[in-house]
């Protein structure tokens, strides 16, 4: 779709977009090139978050009017709502790249690792050691094994962990390439209210559906609250706190053993016929017949 004449790519564009990716969920691609990509568009907007390293040649592209050059074994980092343009890259060019929806990010990331995420969307290109991207590329080649041998594969929920797996070893890599003693007091207000917004959502014990209680925690109003959230993400506060929330309950319902109600009672549901009203709201679906539709159990 068209804002402004920059075209916007949600996640469900990159499968009509690139048709040899590795893994595709509806959630999570995987791919490892784009140059198959047939003109890869002047100017777009992503509405997800990505990651690419670069894994031969050279790649240039501009990221919010800033232009960022990436060698071989550099990875880069994009946002949701960057704008991007002027993609080029040398003909030896090859690369990996991982894309998920934001609700995914919730449901892999933890607080810590969340807040590591913050410091990298500040620096989205770092140099890799050549160990490093020889373990993030050992993980990759593990999820493309599993995919061409579906008789070896036990499950989505190990591709899962896999993918779980990559993620936290890549932040934990790039921690160390990272100066993270930048004090917090430098940054603005909005954005030390924003941080520590995501940060509590980021918290999995943190069931709270309420705008004004994490207001109230963050010693804000909930109307300055929203505004915060909806400069720096373009989401209110109630949106994101219910990517959150529905984040989790998908983690409960498709990976645990938990029955309905035990999932409603711990996400902080009183009422069974509320929590089935949430679900299907936000998911298009009852909670059990969220469940059969993706699989649960096998």
């Amino acid at each position: 779709m068209q804002q402004h004449n920059i075209t916007e790519l949600d996640l469900q564009d990159v499968p009509q977009m690139y048709h040899n990716l590795k893994y595709n969920d509806g959630e999570i691609y995987f791919a490892d090139n784009i140059t198959s990509i047939p003109g890869l568009m002047k100017q777009f907007k992503v509405n997800f978050i990505a990651y690419v390293m670069v894994t031969e040649g050279r790649l240039t592209v501009d990221m919010n009017n800033v232009t960022y050059h990436l060698d071989k074994n550099c990875s880069l980092f994009v946002d949701r709502k960057v704008v991007i343009e002027n993609v080029k890259h040398t003909e030896n060019f090859s690369c990996l790249i991982c894309a998920m929806s934001t609700d995914m990010g919730f449901a892999f990331f933890n607080k810590s690792l969340l807040q590591s995420i913050m410091h990298i969307m500040a620096n989205p290109v770092i140099k890799m050691e050549q160990n490093e991207v020889d373990l993030m590329m050992k993980y990759y080649e593990l999820l493309v094994f599993k995919m061409d041998h579906p008789e070896m594969n036990f499950g989505r929920e190990t591709v899962r962990d896999i993918i779980r797996c990559f993620a936290y070893d890549l932040l934990s890599n790039i921690n160390r390439h990272l100066n993270q003693d930048n004090d917090d007091d430098m940054l603005r207000q909005s954005d030390r209210i924003f941080r520590r917004f995501m940060l509590l959502l980021a918290d999995n014990t943190n069931v709270n559906r309420s705008v004004k209680s994490y207001a109230d925690e963050l010693c804000v109003s909930p109307k300055y609250l929203t505004s915060v959230c909806h400069k720096h993400s373009d989401y209110t506060a109630s949106e994101l706190i219910a990517t959150a929330v529905i984040s989790r309950i998908k983690q409960l319902l498709l990976y645990s053993d938990l029955s309905i109600k035990e999932v409603a009672s711990e996400m902080g549901f009183d009422n069974l016929s509320f929590f089935g009203k949430y679900v299907r709201k936000h998911l298009g679906l009852s909670p059990n017949h969220y469940r059969k539709a993706n699989g649960y159990g096998k």
